[in-house]
């Protein structure tokens, strides 16, 4: 007995130091997915006040940060340093995904004539990996690596089609503190938005920006619910609602060669 007793206080008091350091770490890239999402260059106040921290805490993370050149300081406010370029660079350049979605998607692309994107879910957001313009440019600069809601546009909804309703309510948590939503959004009114769970595909149109249509299909994973989505994107003018669906089987195929090139692989 005393001897189990020993070795879990050894363990309690080795914990305490590791629990510590993750904790300090997870708050840290807390505040750096803060700067993620930012449109603008943040006040030290500002990004206390939305990642729930103090400003000596939130100060220090920034400092430590900087001293890795992962943010920048201009004057009083804070924003993505330069160190995240070779990162950048090195998940576009080896990322299994990226790297076999992009002739897959400049053939989709050229196919329909409509622009081509690769969605991949991160947390209770989306992030674009990689795109192919189609011919008519779209009226947004949607620049790769940009944060963006699950809950709106079809490349995000088609991910939640099949989410159960304790996992909806944290997408709608965390949209509302992330900015994404306003308080209002309800799991109800999320639901109404997506598709069915047998649904090929999901549309919008107008969601995150006026006069885009987009449609968008999952990738389908065999080991688990899809975490990436294929989208097709138009401004109003030049393509209408039956275009974007006429679109749907040639992203399905391009949906099934991607999971076949990536079967087995980890990303």
């Amino acid at each position: 007995m005393t001897t189990v007793t020993s070795t879990h206080s050894g363990n309690s008091a080795e914990d305490g130091p590791k629990a510590s350091n993750m904790r300090s770490l997870s708050r840290a890239l807390e505040v750096f997915a803060e700067l993620q999402r930012a449109e603008r260059p943040q006040r030290l106040s500002d990004l206390a006040r939305t990642c729930g921290m103090s400003l000596p805490t939130t100060l220090r993370i920034l400092r430590v940060l900087q001293d890795f050149g992962m943010v920048s300081q201009t004057d009083k406010s804070y924003r993505i340093g330069p160190a995240v370029l070779p990162a950048a660079r090195s998940f576009l350049e080896n990322d299994p995904l990226v790297v076999s979605a992009r002739p897959v998607l400049q053939q989709v692309a050229s196919q329909t004539g409509l622009t081509a994107s690769l969605y991949t879910r991160l947390g209770f957001e989306r992030i674009l990996v990689a795109r192919v313009d189609g011919e008519a440019p779209l009226r947004y600069d949607l620049p790769l690596g940009k944060r963006l809601p699950l809950t709106l546009g079809a490349a995000g909804k088609i991910l939640l089609a099949s989410a159960t309703e304790e996992e909806l309510q944290q997408v709608v948590a965390a949209a509302i503190a992330s900015g994404h939503e306003d308080a209002a959004l309800t799991v109800e009114a999320l639901r109404s938005r997506l598709p069915s769970p047998t649904a090929e595909y999901a549309y919008s149109a107008d969601e995150r920006a006026t006069g885009v249509l987009s449609v968008a299909v999952a990738i389908p994973n065999r080991v688990g619910r899809p975490t990436e989505s294929i989208s097709l994107t138009s401004p109003v003018e030049a393509a209408s609602e039956a275009t974007l669906k006429a679109g749907v089987p040639e992203l399905r195929r391009a949906a099934g060669r991607l999971s076949e090139l990536l079967e087995g692989s980890v990303y």
